[in-house]
């Protein structure tokens, strides 16, 4: 039991509800960015981080993955800072420094939080294209926000390995063996310590993040069943996507496997406009791989509505649906 368990914190670097309807908000606060901090919708405080000049032309919503925080985008920020482009990443509910840091809240919450930081950015700044960019887990929920709430303001969607391993491509045993374990001993904790899994190439920047004290090591048992029902909510409304979309996807990807990633790409919508790029040398954290500048000079390239200069969309996705 343990060892399986502990092999879905190989998701720790990424980071079966579907919402058929938008969820009802309750507007118990007013939202606001203060000091280094955004107030959401119910009054919670989740720390902001900004890169870039309110006068920059675009606006991107950077958001992390599972066990990840805020800054896993700072570098890559601070390059599309130089394109013009104006970054905001918060540290989703239960992670980074937010005062529920290891405990999962829900997929609703964190969906919630995201359209309320969209309305907010709008409403400071009518007049520019808001791109919502997520990693894994934050491509989940990225995914799920532009999908449930239809008059969230989003220009496009960038989703780098979304996370949708949810519970439809598992087998019986592994749905199983979780939901006996969330509702048995939802407070244990596992970490990913021995499992020889490669989330990317970079190992400088590995090791950097080993050090971080902001980082979750040690995941709760009911947090990776939270996280699993975002995922499988993720693939299940794949198809509702109506914004145009970047999928970056690495074909070295050992953390979210090929066969959830290829049931999303067979679902998506045939009418909207949707860009597929694989990288033959790309792991998990593509963004920050030691091709990361190939990855980050196609989304810049997406954002003008030109060709990706890497090429990687033309490659055959085929490779991911066989």
């Amino acid at each position: 039991m343990p060892n399986f368990l502990s092999l879905f914190f190989i998701l720790f670097l990424t980071a079966c509800s579907s919402y058929v309807q938008e969820p009802e908000i309750s507007w118990s606060h007013s939202t606001k960015i203060s000091d280094g901090y955004f107030y959401t919708y119910d009054g919670t405080r989740l720390p902001l981080k900004s890169w870039g000049h309110q006068k920059h032309p675009y606006i991107l919503i950077a958001l992390h993955g599972f066990n990840d925080y805020s800054n896993f985008i700072e570098d890559s920020a601070k390059t599309f800072a130089q394109h013009g482009i104006q970054t905001f990443a918060i540290d989703q509910r239960g992670f980074g420094q937010t005062n529920t840091r290891g405990y999962w809240s829900s997929t609703e919450s964190m969906i919630k939080d995201v359209y309320a930081l969209l309305k907010e950015l709008h409403k400071q700044y009518p007049n520019r294209p808001i791109y919502l960019f997520g990693e894994s887990m934050g491509g989940a929920v990225a995914l799920l926000t532009s999908t449930t709430f239809q008059d969230a303001p989003v220009s496009g969607l960038i989703l780098s390995a979304p996370a949708v391993w949810g519970w439809a491509t598992m087998p019986w045993y592994q749905r199983w063996a979780l939901s006996f374990a969330h509702y048995t001993f939802p407070w244990m904790t596992f970490t990913g310590k021995g499992l020889n899994i490669k989330p990317s190439d970079n190992i400088p920047m590995l090791i950097k993040l080993g050090k971080d004290a902001n980082m979750i090591r040690a995941t709760r048992v009911d947090a990776m069943y939270g996280l699993t029902q975002l995922m499988g909510s993720a693939l299940e409304h794949s198809h509702h996507i109506r914004v145009p979309t970047l999928i970056l996807y690495g074909e070295k990807d050992e953390i979210i496997p090929k066969e959830p990633t290829s049931m999303m790409i067979q679902r998506l919508p045939k009418d909207t406009d949707i860009t597929l790029a694989l990288y033959e040398n790309g792991y998990h954290m593509l963004l920050r791989d030691l091709q990361g500048k190939v990855v980050l000079r196609d989304i810049l390239a997406w954002i003008n509505e030109q060709p990706l200069p890497s090429g990687a969309s033309q490659r055959s996705i085929e490779k991911l649906l066989n």
